[in-house]
């Protein structure tokens, strides 16, 4: 890794993800450290960032659209009776300092603030390890404290009124092609059938690309994905699907996402081999 402000993730001594630690965006995009460009061994980017159907899409990262009220997703705000909503309630993410920094990977303490306090303390460990000749895997394990002397809830649009718009929590913003993507679980098929549902791992192929999402602990894996493919491509891990979740002052919530990155497209099998491989029991 090279750099204080955007380090390099490399496999193999070959560069796979750029990490941006303190990027210069607008308020209304909810400024947050992100990894963008992703890409497969064989150099294929599989991120986008600030695309023009979502400019607070920023790659690969943590956006939660509801923390007590405090947009740190990006863009409208979805309020109960209105809809989608412009207000004046963003919050940022900002990068504290790195405990651990390797070529293959990092620690990074963060703080997520609103209207001048900081609600959250996040702890990120994000590592790249080689599968094969043709695939790569992400770690990503994010950690969130809560440091208010109060109860915090986070919520998303689903809780806030908005049925299947249960996003926020780790997301993976794909790359757009002329097609969608193809997405599929062990025994499902299809935006209609896997989004809004829990699965051991969702995969998403494009033209020449595969991405195999995997929750890594028992309580990531109940979490169901949320899943975009024929208006955008992109997948997330829903923290708030039904209800608000609560986090206690002083407790922490904690959820880790391992995404298998590969060249060409993967069927379930292939799939289901790559994640054992890459998800340590």
């Amino acid at each position: 890794m090279t750099g204080n402000d955007s380090p390099v993730l490399r496999v193999a001594g070959r560069p796979v993800a750029r990490y941006v630690t303190r990027p210069e965006l607008p308020y209304r995009l909810s400024p947050r450290p992100y990894l963008h460009p992703v890409t497969t061994l064989a150099g294929t980017a599989v991120t986008e960032f600030g695309p023009a159907d979502h400019l607070h899409h920023l790659g690969v990262g943590v956006a939660v659209p509801d923390v007590e009220g405090h947009n740190f997703w990006g863009g409208r705000t979805y309020v109960r009776g209105r809809g989608p909503t412009e207000l004046d309630n963003h919050g940022t993410q900002r990068h504290t300092a790195f405990q651990l920094r390797d070529p293959d990977g990092f620690v990074e303490e963060l703080r997520w603030v609103a209207a001048g306090t900081e609600l959250l303390r996040e702890r990120r460990t994000v590592a790249a390890t080689e599968l094969t000749a043709a695939a790569w895997a992400l770690d990503f394990t994010f950690s969130l404290t809560n440091v208010t002397p109060d109860p915090l809830t986070l919520g998303s649009p689903a809780t806030n009124g908005r049925p299947g718009a249960a996003y926020g929590g780790f997301f993976w913003r794909a790359r757009k092609e002329s097609a969608a993507p193809s997405v599929f679980t062990a025994d499902r098929e299809g935006e209609r059938d896997v989004h809004g549902r829990s699965a051991d791992w969702l995969a998403l192929t494009g033209e020449s690309w595969s991405l195999v999402f995997a929750g890594a602990t028992a309580r990531t894996r109940r979490d169901p994905w949320f899943v975009r493919t024929e208006e955008y491509p992109g997948v997330g891990s829903s923290l708030a699907h039904d209800d608000r979740v609560a986090v206690a002052a002083g407790d922490t919530l904690v959820r880790r996402i391992v995404t298998v990155v590969a060249d060409g497209r993967l069927d379930a099998d292939g799939a289901a081999a790559l994640v054992r491989k890459a998800v340590s029991p």
